[in-house]
C-alpha cells in the first residue's frame, strides 16, 4: 500500500508540471502571434518622388525666383503645421489664420519642395541681411589719403618687452609710378635709435607681417609712444619720406593676453623747421547746438627745456577766457624727458554761441621739475579778431565756419605772457 501511494502521489505531480510546461507554451506562442499581427499601415504614406525631377523642379523654380527678384532662399512650413492656414501679405509675408484646416495656400511663391513630405512654400529669406559686416577700413579712404598702415601691439610684463608687428600699408602715394616702400619704428621719446623692416619692391600695397621688439619697463610704458616713418626708395637709393603715424600707449590698455590689431592713415611730416620756442599741435572743434567748445592736444616739437634729465615734465595747460578773465583751465599728463611730447588729449568747455565774439583759448607748455618751480616754455592764444591776428584768428574761424568738425594746425609758442 505505501508504494501505490507513493506511485499515485508522483503521477498527480508529474501531471501539474507538464500542465504548467503546456500552459507556458501555450502563453509564449500566442503573444508572439499578436505581436506578429499587431501593426497598422501608416495613413497617408509620403509619395516617393523621382531625384531627378525634384531637382529639375527646384532649378525651374530658382530660375523663376531670380527673374523677380534678388537672391532668396525658400522658407518652408514642414508638414506638422498643415493644419493653420497663412494669408498673404506685402513683401510675400504670411500670418496665421483659423480657417479650414488642411487648406493649401492658394498665393505665394511655390516651389517643388512642397512635394516633399507635404511641405510648402510660404515665403523667402534674403541671405544678404545675414551676413556679418564687411570691413571697409581697405575700401574706404577719405580725400586726400596718402596712405593708410596696420599694425599690432603686445606686452609681455614679465619679460617688460613691447612686441610690435608690421602688417601692411595700403595706398600709398609716391612721388614717382614705382614704389619700393620700407618702414622705420621708433619708441618715442627716444629718436636716436629705430627698428627698421626689409623693403618691397615696386608695390603700393606691402604686405610686411614683421616682427619687432622693444625693451621697456612697465613704469615708463605709458610714457612712451610709438613712431611710423614710411619711405620710399628711389633709382638712386634715396630715401623719400611718404608718411608718419604717430600712437601713444598711454590710453591703451596692454597686456599679454590682449593684443591690438590697429590701422591710421599716415601723416605728412612738418618738415619746417621749429620755431624759435617750439611748436604745439592741436584741433579745435565748436558745436553749436550742444554750445561746446572742443580742443585736442595733439603734440609738440621743438621744446627748449631749462634742463634736459628724465625728471623733467612737460605738460600743457589750455585755459577758457573771457574778455581776458579766467573763466576754466585743464591740464594734459605730464610726459618726461621729452622735447617732442605726444599727448592726444581731449578737453570741452561749456561756451554759448554769442560769447564767442569775446572768449579765446590760451594754450601754454609748461616745464615742472620735482622740488622747483613751474616754467612757461611758450604759450598761444586763438580766438576771434579782438585778441589775435594771423595764423591763430584764421584757426578760430575756421573752427566756426565748420561746426562739430575737428580743425587741425600747427602754431609757433612765444614767449609773452
Amino acid at each position: 500500500m505505501p508504494e501505490q501511494a507513493v506511485a499515485v502521489a508522483g503521477g498527480i505531480i508529474g501531471g501539474i508540471l507538464l500542465f504548467v510546461l503546456l500552459g507556458t507554451t501555450a502563453y509564449l506562442l500566442w503573444k508572439k502571434f499578436c505581436l506578429f499581427f499587431s501593426y497598422e499601415k501608416l495613413i497617408n504614406p509620403v509619395k516617393t518622388t523621382n531625384a531627378n525631377a525634384i531637382f529639375q523642379d527646384q532649378a525651374n523654380s530658382e530660375i523663376q525666383v531670380k527673374s523677380t527678384r534678388s537672391r532668396s532662399v525658400p522658407f518652408i512650413i514642414p508638414p506638422t503645421l498643415h493644419g493653420q492656414d497663412w494669408i498673404h501679405l506685402t513683401n510675400e509675408e504670411q500670418v496665421q489664420e483659423d480657417r479650414v484646416p488642411y487648406m493649401t495656400p492658394q498665393s505665394g511663391p511655390r516651389s517643388s519642395f512642397h512635394s516633399l513630405a507635404g511641405a510648402y512654400v510660404v515665403g523667402t529669406i534674403n541671405p544678404d541681411l545675414y551676413k556679418f559686416p564687411e570691413d571697409k577700413s581697405e575700401t574706404d579712404f577719405p580725400d586726400g589719403n596718402i596712405g593708410r598702415l596696420w599694425f599690432s601691439i603686445e606686452y609681455e610684463p614679465e619679460s617688460e618687452r613691447l612686441l610690435v608687428s608690421l602688417i601692411k600699408v595700403r595706398k600709398l602715394q609716391p612721388p614717382a609710378d614705382s614704389c619700393s616702400p620700407f618702414v622705420k619704428i621708433y619708441l618715442l621719446p627716444d629718436e636716436r635709435s629705430y627698428l627698421q623692416s626689409k623693403t618691397k619692391r615696386k608695390t603700393l600695397n606691402p604686405q610686411f607681417d614683421e616682427n619687432f621688439v622693444f625693451q621697456v619697463s612697465s613704469k615708463m610704458l605709458l610714457q612712451r609712444t610709438l613712431k611710423f616713418l614710411v619711405y620710399h626708395v628711389d633709382k638712386q637709393k634715396k630715401h623719400h619720406l611718404l608718411g608718419q603715424v604717430i600712437f601713444p600707449l598711454k590710453n591703451e590698455a596692454l597686456t599679454e593676453d590682449n593684443k591690438l590689431v590697429i590701422w591710421r592713415d599716415l601723416e605728412k611730416e612738418n618738415l619746417e623747421p621749429p620755431s624759435e620756442h617750439g611748436d604745439i599741435q592741436f584741433s579745435l572743434s565748436y558745436n553749436d547746438y550742444l554750445g561746446r567748445l572742443t580742443v585736442v592736444v595733439l603734440r609738440a616739437r621743438g621744446l627748449k627745456l631749462q634742463e634736459e634729465s628724465p625728471a623733467v615734465g612737460v605738460y600743457v595747460k589750455v585755459s577758457l577766457m573771457n574778455h581776458n578773465k579766467f573763466i576754466k583751465s585743464k591740464k594734459t599728463a605730464t610726459l618726461l624727458g621729452t622735447p617732442n611730447p605726444v599727448y592726444n588729449e581731449t578737453f570741452s568747455f561749456k561756451a554759448d554761441q554769442t560769447e564767442l565774439d569775446t572768449a579765446s583759448l590760451s594754450l601754454s607748455v609748461l616745464q615742472s621739475i620735482k622740488g622747483e618751480k613751474t616754467l612757461l616754455l611758450g604759450r598761444v592764444v586763438v580766438g576771434p579778431f579782438m585778441y589775435t591776428r594771423g595764423k591763430e584768428l584764421e584757426h578760430w574761424n575756421e573752427m566756426i565756419s565748420k561746426p562739430k568738425e575737428l580743425v587741425k594746425r600747427w602754431h609757433a609758442l612765444c614767449h609773452s605772457t
